[in-house]
């Protein structure tokens, strides 16, 4: 089991402890690949953890961009965390309903922001459901809550600072995709995108950071699935994956590792591979 972690990581067992704080916020994050045919939405209306709210990636994002669920303006966030009651001087938990697939994702989201008391679910919704803890189909009731918000530019790229990084060496790019997808093996599962890899990229598939159960590996195991995709540690790193949504497991492991300069390319190939005039690598 994972060290317990309140900025990073905590496991049911720590949850259960505090679920009755008056400062824990729980958020059900979870969103799925269209091939899931699972409505992240309905499934919360009829389970979900007492006193979660529901996050919505796809809503609480920036519909000015063509891209997927990229990061929302600094406002809309501020204002969709209000009416969520989250707010300054809270404990977040974030989960999902696949174990640790999207949580990550608003994990680093709340990074960005400048919020660090938040932290995922181990094993998320399914584990907690295994192990018989209580669940509710109620929404909680919701209180105003202020939230200040201190933008962490460092943590987000954007594809022309990818590309720089590609052509000068100077970071590492670690794409999490699955290996065939990386390789260009295989049709991206969103149309019209080419199919490889950003030059000079490593190739860490976020699967191999979780246990079967999905939980995250321990410690010495996240370091040895680095060390084995070729990852240079005292390098800065860029996480990318189809649309930013599993390339924040990569920083949520790197940030359990103690490593803190880590960014995510928001676009991620859902960007890079739309445009012929972007070098592509295959194999």
């Amino acid at each position: 089991m994972a060290q317990d972690d309140p900025k990073t990581l905590v496991s049911t067992d720590w949850l259960g402890k505090h679920l009755k704080d008056p400062d824990l916020r729980i958020l059900d994050a979870s969103w799925y690949m269209p091939a899931d045919e699972r409505d992240a939405r309905v499934d919360y209306a009829a389970a979900h953890i007492p006193g979660a709210r529901y996050f919505d990636i796809d809503e609480i994002s920036d519909h000015r961009s063509d891209l997927p669920h990229t990061v929302p303006p600094i406002d809309k966030f501020m204002s969709r965390m209000r009416a969520m009651g989250v707010g300054d001087g809270h404990q977040i938990v974030v989960y999902d309903g696949a174990g640790l697939f999207s949580a990550a994702r608003v994990w680093w989201m709340f990074r960005l922001m400048g919020k660090t008391d938040i932290a995922v679910l181990d094993g998320g919704f399914p584990k907690w459901q295994a192990e018989g803890r209580p669940i509710e189909d109620m929404p909680p009731i919701i209180k105003d809550r202020h939230m200040t918000v201190q933008r962490q530019a460092h943590m987000i790229k954007d594809v022309t600072q990818v590309a720089a990084a590609s052509k000068l060496g100077d970071y590492e790019i670690i794409d999490a995709r699955a290996p065939e997808r990386f390789r260009g093996e295989v049709e991206e599962p969103r149309p019209g995108l080419r199919s490889g890899h950003i030059p000079n990229s490593k190739n860490l598939p976020f699967a191999e950071l979780l246990n079967s159960d999905g939980t995250m590996k321990d410690l010495p195991a996240l370091k040895a699935a680095f060390d084995a995709a070729g990852v240079d540690m005292s390098k800065p790193a860029i996480t990318s994956c189809g649309s930013g949504v599993t390339a924040a497991i990569l920083n949520l492991a790197m940030e359990r590792l103690g490593k803190s300069d880590h960014a995510i390319y928001d676009g991620s190939w859902s960007e890079w591979g739309m445009y012929d005039d972007l070098k592509i690598a295959k194999g």
